[in-house]
């Protein structure tokens, strides 16, 4: 019912920035609360950050919080600028739904999109 396609990954050196957008189409946009997640090869996914439905509410992982900033705009589009990155967060990075009032890592995620690659090198 949700469709996502991420954008904005590519290759930055450690230390640099770069910032990753999610568009979504086939429902409103402020019906889901959405967010980030990431795999590394050989590394089970991870969640990164989320957003609540109404934009209000954010939820960040340990690794990237004081970094990373999620947000969405009125436009069904989704964000995650991501300062200072470190080899760590090399991965593909997805985005994902879940209900309005549930952001964090232990809701109910899905409509996954295909995901984009950040390759961060030293």
């Amino acid at each position: 019912q949700v469709q996502l396609v991420e954008s904005g990954g590519g290759l930055v050196q450690a230390g640099g920035s770069l910032r990753l957008s999610c568009a979504a189409s086939g429902r409103t946009f402020r019906s889901y609360s959405m967010g980030w997640f990431r795999q590394a090869p050989g590394k089970e996914r991870e969640f990164v950050a989320g957003v609540s439905g109404s934009g209000y509410t954010t939820s960040y992982a340990d690794s990237v919080k004081g970094r990373s900033t999620i947000s969405r705009d009125n436009n069904n589009t989704m964000y995650l600028q991501m300062n200072s990155l470190e080899l760590e967060d090399t991965a593909v990075y997805y985005c994902a739904t879940s209900s309005p009032y549930c952001s964090g890592s232990g809701c109910q995620w899905g409509n996954w999109g295909q995901g984009t690659q950040v390759s961060v090198s030293s």
